[in-house]
């Protein structure tokens, strides 16, 4: 990797095509901006984190960033790829299916990708997710992380098993439009 791309390929514009939903349009608008931002055509960790910390000035989206990215970077490379950052754009966007969403948000709160979610990866997301927001929830009356999460698995963990499965998971986000929102950043409620 780290090869100077100047272009699209017709391969990987075809792909984006197929799976997302954005159009040829709009997937080179995309790249045009991704290149301008990323010449080197990959985001690193670091460039992410400081794109990432503009849109939450009163916050430390750090921690909040390296799972987002370790979601993203699906090869492990420790750099997002062009196709990499628009098949993650295209699941997060509002143009992103509901399930794919929740798919997306449980292999991030999969931090050790064991293929459940246990109370302290859930706790160290919400914390991540309140350290994000900083000055913005200050002044308001919020659960300590380790509430928010008890809360979270007394509703998701069906089977009383202290872990949540990627069923539980979706399931209780298919079923809970205020968990949906929170668990997946997401200001539209799931339709099925």
């Amino acid at each position: 990797m780290g090869n100077k791309i100047s272009h699209l390929s017709k391969e990987d514009l075809r792909f984006l095509q197929e799976n997302t939903k954005f159009n040829k349009d709009e997937i080179k608008q995309w790249y045009k901006g991704f290149m301008r931002d990323c010449p080197d055509g990959e985001l690193s960790k670091e460039k992410f984190k400081e794109v990432y910390a503009q849109f939450f000035p009163g916050g430390d989206p750090e921690a909040f960033c390296d799972h987002v990215f370790r979601s993203f970077d699906k090869d492990g490379s420790g750099s997002i790829e062009f196709k990499e950052f628009l098949l993650a754009i295209n699941i997060t966007s509002n143009k992103g299916d509901p399930k794919e969403k929740l798919n997306w948000a449980f292999s991030m709160y999969d931090i050790d990708g064991n293929g459940t979610i246990d109370k302290s990866e859930m706790e160290s997301i919400i914390k991540a997710i309140y350290n994000m927001l900083g000055s913005a929830i200050q002044d308001q009356q919020i659960e300590t992380p380790q509430e928010r999460t008890k809360k979270i698995f007394n509703k998701m963990d069906t089977n009383s098993d202290g872990v949540l499965s990627k069923e539980e998971f979706v399931q209780g986000c298919m079923n809970d439009r205020c968990l949906y929102q929170m668990l997946t950043a997401d200001g539209e409620a799931p339709k099925e």
